[in-house]
């Protein structure tokens, strides 16, 4: 039939395609300076792990958006009514990829290893002549590097044996249960006042992703609820591996009165296993996106997770410190899209420490929506290894903190072992089991809403900064009052080049006359600094923003003064941006490194300055001078192309007053 010729012809087109793919180049248009970089280095044979982005989903899929619950299942449809409209629980997001688009990359020598609906895309191993075909296919988007990360394990020990329950005993009587050696870490976030109430994650949804669960038939999981499991590293539903995964759900929902109770122990829960830590191969981020995606479609309602990220030489690569700006880490993106359709997305903050150049935030910490736990010690102090923010862009991060040196855990060693872990992967599951706790209480909760709670309650709620966010968690506190302002669902700001953004939005208008604006600096007191009217008593909300362009300090404190018709008023969170540009003269990693043949330096300056930057070759010869002159204050960009210089190792110095640093950039052809 004319139908059965035209799909061999097709075949016979895309053998053609396979058999001459050496000679087919990679559409540029469609590649990232990331997998340009990549490939340079990589022999034509060698496989790479690639994301492919296509411009649309087939036609057919489409169809099922007249049908919600055939694409998420019921219940997340009713997480998502909280956040949007009734019309609109799914999107074109939703749909799968294409089935005909991936069958066709496939018969180009493509190895599908992942799916992703949000991005509408796929990751897979193929190589450099394979790609060049795959690139030349009309409806690919576009191709990049699926970026790379490893948990850093070593930081997060795990030594036998018992809490000194002495300094902080439980009182007899008081409390309903008997939390063991668990006491400790629990009563810090005043967990125990909210089981005494009755609120123990009943009716809420939890999904862990990490390295495995090696011993589910501990005493602690013996009346857990595991609803479904999922190994996303081998593709199967064995989720036994790590120990880590044992330490980490044990703390959130384990229960064995007089040994150890996690918050949310009467929850439901989702394991997934998104790294391969018995690999000293790096953790894909595709694996964690599939995860969150597929528990989305489940209908979870809080994530725990800790992904760390390092950098790798190559072929290895990863995002960097200065990725961490919330935009840029594809499963920061993801977490923060996961947020908008109502999840609550919980991560630790990191173990690398305090940086005084930069942050030391783990991707997707950053993120603009996700809350990000960092750790303390039992006696509230900030733990060493608890990374810090702030996030490039100027943000707070952490957002709060818990427990997270000497944690009481599951042990791996038998069924009925213990032991003490550290890290914020283990104040991350305290507080993803907290807002479970208001939850319970309160389904209707957004996720900005419970960190709008949060932040209100903690321990330093009134001066947040980048070492302890917010403070420490107080999950009874937050429970006693209603999310404050009523209509606020989302306040935020960012730095950018000498001015502040303030953004924020209502979920309606309820009685709302407007927001007047108020900013302080250190040691100071809260002024008005502008007013902007609100849009009246409709039910439906609004979208807002503000700039600050006198910024006269380091650190800037920010908060609205919500005003109603009837006089009363409320303050939202406290938002702090750090003033980067003004604290004192940085000069940037440069971005792509290596690059070919253009890369993008970066410079901050505390005040307008005479600087000079000039390039060097690796014998200390002067290359090119590529500014010379006076610049204002802020954040400043410069372009080096380096299309006639040969590949090598160069080096950039910045001069300005008493201030010279250089770093080193790869140019490779």
């Amino acid at each position: 039939t004319a139908l059965n010729r035209m799909n061999k012809f097709s075949i016979l087109l895309i053998s053609l395609a396979i058999s001459f793919n050496t000679f087919a180049q990679i559409d540029i248009s469609k590649e990232t300076n990331q997998l340009n970089a990549l490939l340079s280095k990589s022999a034509g044979s060698e496989e790479q792990l690639v994301w492919i982005f296509f411009n649309d989903k087939d036609n057919d899929a489409a169809l099922k958006l007249e049908s919600p619950v055939n694409v998420v299942s019921v219940k997340s449809l009713e997480r998502r009514s909280k956040v949007l409209p009734q019309d609109k629980l799914i999107s074109d997001k939703d749909l799968p990829v294409s089935v005909k688009y991936i069958d066709d990359i496939r018969k180009l020598g493509f190895k599908l290893k992942q799916k992703s609906r949000w991005f509408n895309g796929v990751s897979g191993y193929v190589t450099k002549q394979e790609l060049g075909s795959i690139s030349q296919l009309p409806f690919v988007r576009k191709l990049d590097v699926v970026e790379k990360f490893r948990k850093d394990y070593e930081m997060e020990e795990q030594v036998s044996g018992h809490l000194d329950k002495s300094s902080n005993p439980q009182p007899e009587g008081v409390h309903t249960l008997n939390y063991g050696d668990s006491f400790t870490q629990l009563e810090q976030i005043t967990v125990p006042a909210m089981h005494d109430l009755g609120y123990n994650g009943q009716g809420v949804t939890i999904c862990l992703m990490d390295a495995g669960f090696n011993n589910l038939t501990h005493e602690a999981f013996s009346s857990m609820n595991i609803i479904a499991r999922w190994n996303f590293v081998n593709n199967s539903s064995d989720v036994s591996g790590h120990s880590h995964g044992t330490n980490t759900l044990s703390v959130i929902g384990g229960f064995k009165e007089g040994k150890l109770i996690g918050p949310a122990y009467g929850a439901n829960f989702i394991l997934t296993v998104t790294e391969n830590a018995a690999s000293e191969t790096p953790i894909e981020e595709d694996n964690w996106i599939a995860a969150m995606e597929w528990a989305d479609s489940i209908g979870v309602d809080v994530t725990s997770t800790s992904l760390g990220y390092i950098d790798f030489d190559p072929p290895y690569t990863s995002y960097t410190w200065e990725d961490m700006d919330g935009n840029t880490a594809r499963i920061t993106i993801a977490a923060d899209y996961a947020v908008s359709l109502g999840i609550v997305v919980v991560n630790s903050a990191g173990n690398e420490g305090y940086n005084s150049s930069h942050n030391t935030l783990i991707a997707p910490a950053d993120g603009d929506s996700v809350i990000t736990i960092g750790a303390v010690t039992g006696s509230g102090s900030r733990s060493s290894f608890s990374s810090v923010g702030p996030t490039v862009d100027g943000r707070i991060k952490p957002d709060l903190m818990a427990m997270g040196s000497g944690v009481y855990a599951a042990g791996t060693s038998s069924s009925s072992s213990y032991a003490l872990v550290s890290g914020t992967s283990f104040s991350c599951p305290l507080a993803a089991g907290c807002a479970a706790l208001l939850l319970s209480y309160n389904p209707s909760l957004t996720p900005m809403e419970i960190l709008g709670l949060f932040r209100q309650t903690a321990s330093q709620s009134n001066n947040p900064n980048s070492l302890m966010g917010w403070g420490i968690i107080n999950t009874y506190a937050a429970f006693q009052i209603e999310p404050l302002p009523v209509e606020l669902t989302l306040f935020d700001g960012k730095y950018s080049d000498g001015s502040v953004l303030l953004e924020w939005t209502t979920s309606s208008e309820t009685n709302n006359y407007g927001f007047e604006i108020q900013k302080r600096y250190d040691n100071t007191t809260f002024e008005r600094i502008g007013f902007i009217q609100g849009s009246g008593t409709s039910s439906k909300g609004n979208n807002y923003s503000f700039t600050d362009n006198d910024l006269q300090s380091d650190n800037i404190y920010y908060r609205l003064k919500q005003m109603d018709f009837n006089g009363t008023f409320k303050y939202s969170d406290v938002v702090m941006i750090k003033n980067a540009a003004l604290s004192d003269y940085r000069l940037y990693e440069n971005y792509p490194n290596p690059f070919n043949p253009s890369t993008t330096i970066k410079y901050s300056l505390p005040r307008e300055s005479k600087i000079k930057i000039v390039l060097y070759n690796i014998l200390g010869n002067e290359v090119e001078t590529l500014y010379d002159g006076e610049q204002e204050s802020g954040i400043h960009r410069l372009t080096l192309n380096a299309s006639d210089l040969s590949s090598g190792v160069y080096f950039v110095t910045m001069s300005a007053d008493h201030f010279n640093k250089s770093i080193k950039i790869s140019l490779i052809k």
